[in-house]
């Protein structure tokens, strides 16, 4: 088998750290204390995955390259599995009420649901359910 990492942690850049933590945080997301100070937190998506939370300046000292503006432009999206169809509605919902933003249509492929969302600086976020075989994956 192939190199398999022990955890993933995925940076993304945000305009104002505050916001960003308030709004994941309406979601249901938790953070780390150990790694949150005013230039960044890390956002814990479950016990090995991680999304650190970067102000746009610091997180420019990772990189050489201009950071995009994801209002405008997408280079990733992130997405999440959801334990049923209505967690995915109720994970999206509550994006939508703390102030992200509709991205796509939600989808229903029978063995496959999901629905999709901006947050505060335009990242998307797909949340999704998936059936293999008659279980969840």
């Amino acid at each position: 088998m192939g190199l398999q990492a022990e955890k993933t942690f995925v940076n993304l850049p945000v305009k104002d750290l505050n916001k960003s933590i308030d709004f994941f945080s309406k979601i249901g997301f938790e953070f780390n204390p150990q790694f949150t100070d005013e230039k960044a937190t890390c956002m814990i998506i479950n016990d090995s995955t991680f999304v650190m939370l970067l102000v746009e300046s610091f997180f420019q000292t990772f990189t050489k390259k201009e950071l995009a503006d994801a209002t405008k432009t997408t280079e990733v999206i992130m997405a999440l599995s959801a334990q049923s169809r209505e967690q995915v509605d109720e994970i999206v919902n509550k994006a939508l009420e703390a102030g992200g933003k509709a991205a796509n249509d939600r989808f229903d492929h029978g063995f496959m649901y999901g629905w999709s969302f901006q947050d505060l600086d335009g990242h998307l976020w797909e949340v999704m359910y998936m059936e293999q075989g008659g279980e969840a994956v």
